[in-house]
């Protein structure tokens, strides 16, 4: 199968395409994931959302494997074949709804570019031109293959993931099994569910569970207070603005903070993003939003699906805590969203329209936080101490940079946390209506600087180093 044109701009005509065959299980077709059904809403309320749901790899092709082009994309064949949710396209019905469609068989485009040294320069290249480009759902497989050659040997392996069958826990496993293959040629063990696995189970067995997370969805929401954010102003184009700070002083003083506390270094983050956001409001009662990714149950831990889901609690401050304080507070209010990220997206919906809810509105007033670094590392026994003044020395080396926009979400502000080489790489989203652009750097330093000093000594309410503006 090749790429829609629609989907592929021209200037990659001039790169090799070859085609690389596949044959997996049988054809199976299936509802949606309740993930891919929130999916599907995002990309049809907002063009730009491909920007954040594209999942871009880059894998090193090993040492001890075999290295030539016919060898590697062979490796690429038997991947696709042993993973349905790599082979399953989302097809509008006549009915109006969507269905998934796994293949059986077919063919997977590898794109071939040429690099020099290690390949590094031209795979990042390539994860740019291969993630900024929206995925054709129904046309294409939900993964984009390219390969970087350096004097006839490949180096890199670039995948963009369509968000569509794939989540961040899955792109991992997809990679730790594409490197296995390219070492040994095959892999002896089974697979873990596909996405119509997934679905099956979430329209059927899995609705009762679904049932029970609706209300306590609701039994939450009820306790938040009618908050409504000032009079918006005029948006700005797109009307969402991002801002990435990469900050190594972040990540350590985050680990020591959670060392200490013996808590996870997502649940410092979150502490921290959240007294920052409530602590210039004086809200006693917040709403947080927090990605799960709903792999608790054994037999989710090597789907290929998309499984994540927001989870959603309800925090308390009314008596103003310390920061150490609200460390606990969070670890619990946080576990029970995770707890309760699980449901039919479709019925929670429906559920609060019958009684009156606004639902695209609802939740925009509260706190959304997303950390999608990869699997390991969050729990930590112990921190190396570093002295105060070196690290906030490590502050000044911090990287600010802005970041494409979006021109749609259903929260004002947004923080996402991903991997960076010995670092955080921190992403603030505004909604421009209620908090200017001029307001995303200052909130990201003044992030950076509640941690490095609460891993120091604790920091009072209302937590605010004093220069992150905004109305919200």
């Amino acid at each position: 199968m090749r790429f829609a044109d629609a989907v592929v701009p021209a200037e990659w005509a001039m790169d090799e395409l070859i085609h690389v065959e596949f044959h997996g299980g049988r054809t199976e077709t299936g509802p949606m994931t309740w993930a891919q059904q929130v999916m599907w809403r995002a990309a049809t309320l907002s063009k730009t959302q491909h920007l954040f749901l594209n999942l871009r790899r880059v894998l090193a092709v090993p040492r001890r494997a075999p290295a030539d082009l016919s060898s590697v994309v062979r490796a690429i064949g038997t991947l696709v074949g042993r993973h349905g949710g790599l082979r399953t396209r989302v097809c509008p019905t006549a009915d109006g709804t969507s269905r998934q469609e796994t293949a059986a068989a077919g063919q997977v485009p590898v794109l071939v570019v040429a690099g020099t040294g290690d390949g590094a320069a031209a795979a990042a290249e390539l994860t740019r031109r291969l993630g900024d480009v929206a995925f054709d759902h129904g046309r294409e497989w939900p993964v984009r293959f390219a390969v970087v050659q350096v004097d006839g040997v490949v180096r890199q392996l670039v995948l963009v993931f369509s968000h569509s069958t794939v989540d961040a826990y899955a792109a991992e496993v997809v990679l730790r099994d594409l490197r296995l293959i390219l070492l040994r040629g095959d892999l002896g063990t089974p697979a873990g569910l596909q996405s119509v696995d997934v679905a099956r189970r979430q329209h059927g067995p899995d609705q009762r569970r679904s049932g029970r997370t609706v209300a306590y969805w609701l039994r939450q929401y009820r306790r938040l207070a009618d908050v409504s954010l000032d009079e918006p102003a005029p948006p700005a184009t797109p009307r969402l603005h991002r801002g990435t700070l990469v900050s190594s002083a972040a990540a350590t003083a985050a680990r020591m903070v959670a060392a200490r506390h013996r808590v996870s270094v997502s649940t410092v983050l979150l502490a921290a993003t959240t007294a920052l956001s409530a602590g210039a409001t004086g809200r006693q009662v917040c709403g947080l939003f927090n990605m799960s990714h709903n792999r608790f149950r054994p037999e989710y831990v090597n789907a290929i699906a998309n499984l994540g889901q927001i989870g959603f609690c309800v925090l308390d401050i009314a008596d103003r805590p310390g920061f150490f304080e609200l460390l606990p507070r969070i670890y619990r209010v946080a576990l029970d969203g995770y707890l309760h990220a699980y449901y039919d997206a479709v019925a929670m919906r429906t559920t609060f329209e019958e009684l009156g809810y606004d639902y695209t509105t609802a939740f925009l007033p509260h706190y959304y936080f997303n950390d999608v670094r990869l699997p390991g590392g969050d729990l930590v026994d112990d921190a190396p101490p570093v002295a105060e003044q070196p690290l906030r020395a490590a502050a000044d080396d911090s990287r600010f940079s802005r970041t494409d926009g979006l021109d749609a979400a259903s929260w004002h502000r947004l923080l996402h946390v991903v991997d960076e080489p010995e670092a955080l790489g921190l992403t603030y989203t505004v909604d421009t209506r209620f908090l200017a652009p001029e307001t995303i750097e200052p909130y990201l330093r003044d992030l950076e600087a509640l941690l490095i000093k609460a891993a120091y000594r604790d920091v009072p309410w209302p937590w605010q180093p004093g220069r992150a503006g905004g109305r919200g």
